[in-house]
């Protein structure tokens, strides 16, 4: 029993250590390589698959087409950190104070309340699954750590505005300003940035081309903490 014990332990530090080295290396060449895909988008792929297969209903193609940081309008990286993450330039991708306003107000029985910074959610889109288990989010945090560790915030934010999903299939905001605003990502607008923006909660319920009221409510307070932030000068040292 001793020796199947430690055989057992054996193996599973191997396994770990194997994560470990894989991991560190994928996040380390993400530094420089723009992803084909990820993690979230071939989850909607194969559910849409299954889905067609059962509905026998086409599912909308799907739209992913990355752009620089350089040839996307500044306003599209302000207005993502104005809606998800204020904070951004300055935490090490944790937000301690909105996990501790967010832990308080989920404690009151009221609706749950996420505090996943831009980076948190970069790990989350690119590694992992939806969920809230325990294990999913200690990934989170772990991959979390290590694109803090060995990206530059611009990669990062970067690569949020170009894997983040902004429609029905559509993922980033080169794929998203063709389809809703047929122009590049670059000539966005500070209000067409704000309206993409507004949908990053849940984009496959709320619409950029047929925005309701609330999502139009969501652009007009996004354009407002955009302003309030001292516009595009509050990205410009990243």
């Amino acid at each position: 029993m001793l020796f199947l014990l430690r055989t057992a332990a054996r193996l599973l530090v191997k396994i770990l250590a194997v994560f470990l080295l894989v991991s560190c290396l994928l996040v380390l060449l993400l530094k420089w390589i723009d992803p084909p895909t990820t993690s979230f988008i071939l989850q909607g792929q194969v559910k849409a698959l299954f889905a067609s297969a059962a509905d026998r209903r086409p599912e909308p193609p799907l739209r992913y087409q990355w752009v620089s940081y350089r040839q996307i309008s500044p306003y599209m990286p302000l207005a993502a950190v104005a809606s998800e993450d204020q904070k951004f330039p300055f935490h090490k991708g944790f937000d301690l104070a909105a996990i501790e306003r967010a832990v308080k107000h989920n404690s009151e029985g009221k609706r749950i309340r996420g505090a996943s910074t831009i980076s948190q959610q970069v790990a989350k889109n690119l590694f992992l699954w939806p969920g809230r288990s325990y294990l999913r989010k200690g990934l989170e945090a772990y991959f979390t750590f290590l694109i803090e560790m060995l990206w530059s915030k611009q990669r990062i934010l970067e690569m949020y505005v170009n894997v983040a999903q902004m429609g029905d299939n559509i993922y980033g905001v080169g794929a998203a300003s063709r389809q809703f605003f047929n122009k590049s990502a670059g000539a966005l607008r500070p209000e067409e940035a704000a309206l993409l923006a507004a949908v990053l909660p849940s984009p496959a319920r709320l619409r950029a081309d047929a925005p309701s009221g609330y999502v139009l409510q969501r652009r007009q307070k996004i354009l407002n903490q955009m302003n309030s932030l001292g516009g595009t000068r509050y990205l410009a040292r990243l």
